[in-house]
């Protein structure tokens, strides 16, 4: 049996496409690629927030399997809105990997004073200025490949650990930012499957190779998001991990107009319970 994926056609998408066509294998399915280029492919220079925010990598995506030219889509699951489009649904997220940021080109403890710092991301800016309110920002835009070779012209960017693994890039310096320094973004390191929601066969296909364990907590992160109402035009973060038999959701919130930030930091057993409490607990402090 053949399926065809729609997929961005950045290094990192089609390694995505290729490692869930592997899953997919032993199941006698085939996998062939179809890319799609999207906004954020197109507009290489303006800030992510300014052309569209949360979306921008994933809508022509969406519309390929809308209009049946692809049978599924493969996306980061941090590029995907949380809210679902009618007629898709998010079918399976197999198993995650390292959710964690990472500075390229200096450790974060040896950055100077006045330090500047490349990323197109309004979350990894709020955080970083509140651990150090002195660094000075600038964008960030490109592929992976593109990104790392503008490192020499800054002090540091910051990038997700997970990209640097995946395409087995190994930059002289790399600090790991654990989420107690830095939130990650809710979905960071995950991959996501949309298929139709009326295409019953195919999603009970795509949830063979979910990974039950990421999916709950990715079930925890978005829906944190939902209730935050938030895309990345604002500075919004949220991760879950299991401790002790419980889900555990550290998420932040920034408001860029008075550039305050608050945190939260939870327990419980029930991811969407969990997201909406944290979502509700941040919205009240901001407030």
């Amino acid at each position: 049996m053949k399926l065809r994926a729609a997929t961005r056609g950045s290094p990192l998408a089609l390694w995505q496409t290729s490692y869930v066509a592997s899953l997919l294998q032993p199941l006698g399915i085939e996998v062939e690629p179809l890319v799609v280029k999207t906004v954020g492919d197109q507009d290489q220079s303006s800030p992510l927030h300014a052309i569209g925010g949360q979306g921008i990598f994933v809508k022509e995506i969406q519309q390929a399997v809308l209009d049946e030219k692809a049978n599924f889509a493969v996306h980061s699951l941090k590029d995907l809105p949380s809210l679902p489009v009618n007629g898709l649904l998010l079918a399976s997220v197999p198993r995650r990997g390292d959710p964690r940021d990472v500075l390229v080109g200096c450790r974060l403890e040896d950055l100077p004073s006045g330090a500047n710092i490349a990323t197109g991301s309004v979350r990894r800016k709020a955080q970083l200025t509140a651990l150090r309110p002195d660094l000075n920002f600038h964008e960030l835009r490109g592929n992976i490949e593109t990104r790392l070779a503008k490192a020499e012209n800054f002090d540091a960017i910051v990038m997700a650990s997970v990209a640097l693994k995946r395409l087995n890039l190994n930059p002289s310096i790399v600090d790991t930012l654990e989420p107690s320094i830095m939130i990650p973004q809710v979905g960071q390191g995950a991959i996501g499957l949309e298929c139709l929601t009326e295409d019953t066969e195919l999603r009970i296909l795509l949830e063979r190779i979910e990974d039950r364990d990421s999916r709950t907590l990715i079930n925890a992160e978005r829906e944190f998001l939902i209730q935050i109402g938030a895309d990345c035009s604002q500075p919004v973060a949220g991760h879950a991990t299991f401790e002790a038999g419980s889900i555990r959701l550290r998420a932040f919130l920034g408001n860029e107009e008075t550039k305050r930030v608050f945190f939260d930091d939870r327990i419980g057993s029930n991811a969407e319970l969990l997201g909406r409490d944290s979502a509700t607990a941040l919205l009240e402090k901001m407030n």
